[in-house]
């Protein structure tokens, strides 16, 4: 049980929390790694352009985990754990480490 509580939201209705801490679960739609900016985007909720929350992974991060971001999670039912933010005015979660997201069994 973790000492900090975290507001269950729906992906859809993560715009709506920006600056807080939630926790999400839902389906990553699909993922990418871009190479040149060295970050890894995974889609929740939809594929691109209609996702209702994008992850971003950046390069030191992306290393904590054992398998690419974007093979490991596309597809799954996936909890997430972070502070919304906005990008763009879309809704975002900066993923630190692996823990901020496990696979709903």
């Amino acid at each position: 049980m973790s000492a900090f509580s975290q507001k269950v939201v729906p992906a859809k209705e993560a715009a709506n929390h920006k600056n807080e801490t939630v926790m999400i679960t839902d389906t990553v739609a699909g993922g990418k790694y871009l190479a040149g900016s060295n970050i890894t985007l995974l889609d929740v909720g939809a594929p691109h352009p209609k996702e209702v929350l994008t992850l971003l992974i950046k390069g030191d991060d992306r290393k904590k985990f054992t398998t690419a971001p974007e093979a490991l999670y596309k597809g799954k039912k996936v909890t997430i754990t972070g502070t919304v933010i906005d990008y763009k005015g879309k809704p975002e979660i900066i993923i630190t480490e692996p823990e901020q997201i496990k696979i709903v069994e």
